[in-house]
């Protein structure tokens, strides 16, 4: 799997490390049971301090997406829920921009100015 951070962004570091686990549980790239790399390893690959990886860790198990098993490592609990998530955000957006006159096109590009 290929981890983007973006030193120079505004988004949090942990933020970052969340949305590429994400990213990357969305293309398949991980699948439930593959296991990530222990914090450290990641940390030092990434230039980032440890405990930043362990709080986004922690912050994907919470939302049930991994799961931290003693000799086992954090490994990949729940792929689907992710792309649910996201589907169900993007049909209440649909509906919220309906019921305020927005088209399609209003939509992509609201979207597109966003990323």
């Amino acid at each position: 799997m290929h981890w983007r951070i973006d030193h120079d962004s505004l988004e949090p570091l942990r933020d970052q490390i969340v949305a590429a686990v994400r990213r990357g549980i969305g293309a398949g790239e991980l699948v439930v049971g593959d296991a990530l790399p222990p914090a450290a390893e990641l940390a030092e690959a990434l230039g980032v301090d440890r405990n930043t990886v362990l709080a986004a860790y922690r912050a994907l198990r919470d939302d049930g997406i991994l799961d931290f098993r003693r000799g086992r490592g954090v490994r990949v609990a729940r792929a689907k829920q992710t792309e649910e998530a996201v589907i169900d955000a993007a049909r209440r957006l649909i509906a919220l921009g309906r019921r305020h006159g927005m088209d399609r096109d209003d939509l992509l590009h609201l979207v597109k100015e966003l990323t």
